[in-house]
């Protein structure tokens, strides 16, 4: 999964690289994109599939300010799924399904915008804030396990590079990889029986869609 994230967005960069080589016409004047943009993340973690939403800011030339929430399933990373005969998945030893809520405020920086077209915009970014984590037994249905939800309460953040792909004005599409890093305070949350985790991290592959205005 770590693998096929990074290879995601080394091929883009590539390409990109390639199609600089050998130009001979004048360099056109960099694309003056909006200063705001909106839309939503669609997210794929260790954990599992996420769904967030973004508000950015335009800060300067090259940086962004921006704030962030989303919802995604994170794991232990010592849960073992199995499937029987007739198709049923199960983990053994688990207790609790858990969620993570996060609200991040950030920064990101555009990278390399005077040797690469606007047609690829690589950026770093990094983002920090509170988290909600909530947990739900793992021996009663998925939606109706909500009925039984509690709540722990937690800070982290993330780092992350991707790149913002096109040059329409309008419409935003980025790909990115990130970080999360989460602590929870008190006893931590229980996956596993007797097993309490009061700080883990999870890596997720971002598919960005958007608008600027």
């Amino acid at each position: 999964m770590k693998v096929l994230m990074i290879l995601l967005l080394i091929v883009p960069f590539g390409l990109s690289s390639a199609q600089k080589i050998g130009e001979l016409a004048p360099e056109r004047p960099p694309e003056i994109f909006p200063n705001n943009a909106w839309g939503v993340d669609v997210m794929f973690t260790e954990g599992g599939f996420g769904l967030g939403t973004f508000l950015r800011k335009s800060l300067a030339t090259d940086l962004t300010g921006f704030v962030d929430f989303s919802i995604s399933e994170t794991k232990d990373e010592r849960e073992v799924t199995y499937i029987d005969y007739f198709g049923n998945s199960y983990t053994p030893d688990k207790v609790n399904r858990s969620f993570q809520l996060p609200l991040n405020f950030g920064v990101q920086y555009r990278m390399f915008s005077e040797s690469l077209t606007d047609n690829l915009r690589p950026y770093l970014a990094a983002g920090v804030g509170p988290t909600l984590i909530i947990t739900t037994p793992y021996d009663k249905e998925f939606f109706n396990a909500f009925g039984f939800a509690q709540t722990k309460y937690a800070i982290g953040g993330y780092v992350g590079f991707g790149a913002n792909m096109g040059t329409s004005k309008s419409n935003l599409i980025g790909l990115n990889v990130r970080y999360y890093y989460t602590y929870v305070f008190g006893n931590g949350i229980e996956n596993i029986t007797n097993v309490f985790r009061k700080n883990f991290g999870q890596f997720a592959l971002t598919l960005t869609v958007g608008i600027m205005y």
